[in-house]
């Protein structure tokens, strides 16, 4: 909570700050760097945390492409992802931190991200980033340089 002084009136205003944090979780060790800084965020603003999850399918789709392998790639996906979900979600309970998960399906997940934290009034996101350079960031892109180019809330990106 922030006190500030409104000029005008000369009275003084609470703020609450990163009441609703968003965490992307891509179970890499910079997305647990990420988590285990939110959790540092929220104690001490008292806040809510949740953890995103996007799966993609195969991103190489090519002329014989058979929809059925996807369906049972994403199904592979969500059980592994439930289980390090679970493991931060107790992580963040014995910290008495108010935690949600939620998987997506996802064709774009910068913008599945964007569009998340917008719609749930998140007020900041914690991102890890694999900090890629050079030839591998232009083939593989960023989410993490996506989402801060696309989102309004700040965003706290964890190397």
């Amino acid at each position: 909570m922030i006190n500030v002084r409104d000029k005008a009136s000369g009275k003084k205003e609470k703020f609450e700050l990163f009441q609703n944090i968003l965490v992307p979780f891509d179970l890499s060790n910079n997305s647990t760097r990420a988590f285990k800084m939110a959790l540092d965020v929220a104690k001490k603003y008292d806040s809510k945390v949740t953890l995103l999850t996007c799966l993609e399918g195969d991103a190489w789709h090519h002329k014989y492409y058979d929809a059925r392998a996807d369906a049972e790639l994403i199904k592979k996906q969500r059980k592994v992802t439930k289980q390090h979900l679970e493991k931060l979600e107790l992580m963040a309970r014995k910290n008495d931190i108010s935690v949600k998960s939620h998987i997506l399906t996802s064709s774009s997940v910068v913008n599945d991200i964007v569009n998340f934290a917008k719609s749930r009034k998140h007020d900041l996101v914690v991102i890890g980033s694999h900090g890629r350079t050079g030839f591998d960031k232009l083939l593989l892109g960023s989410v993490a340089n996506g989402v801060c180019q696309k989102i309004k809330c700040p965003v706290l990106v964890v190397k």
